[in-house]
């Protein structure tokens, strides 16, 4: 296998690099405010074993996204109304940072963590535009199997 050699960077190079973030940021917030952002979309998608909230720009452009897990949250805490409850209350600091305050609110799952996520969203300052249900629904579906004969 061999050592493992570790590069260390300098301070100068430390310096370059952050700086060289920090403006490709300042570039991207600028970008966004021109473009009007102060808009955007909340897709809130719950299932039985995680609630994950999107935040997008009025384009559908993703902007970021938290999740139950990513949280803290381990195992079948992450499907809770009280887990959803904190992945919007994540997602609204984000959104305040970025100065977003109209939101339409796309949620779309059968999770315990829908209805409680978009009140959390609600009263953590988000003006909510709309909400819709986009729940894909089966239209007939596949064929069942035959009849088990014993």
């Amino acid at each position: 296998m061999g050592k493992k050699r570790i590069i260390q960077k300098t301070e100068d190079e430390l310096l370059k690099e952050r700086e060289r973030v920090e403006a490709g940021m300042r570039k991207e917030l600028k970008v966004s405010a021109v473009q009007g952002t102060k808009d955007g979309r909340i897709y809130v998608s719950s299932s039985y074993n995680n609630t994950i909230i999107t935040l997008t720009d009025s384009k559908g452009d993703v902007l970021t996204w938290v999740s139950a897990g990513s949280i803290g949250f381990k195992g079948t805490k992450k499907a809770t109304p009280f887990a959803a409850s904190k992945v919007a209350e994540a997602i609204c600091s984000v959104a305040g940072k970025l100065k977003i305050g109209n939101v339409a609110v796309f949620a779309k799952g059968i999770g315990s963590g829908r209805e409680s996520a978009i009140r959390s969203l609600a009263s953590h300052g988000l003006k909510i535009i709309s909400i819709k249900d986009v729940t894909p629904t089966p239209h007939n579906g596949c064929r069942p199997p035959k009849v088990r004969r014993v």
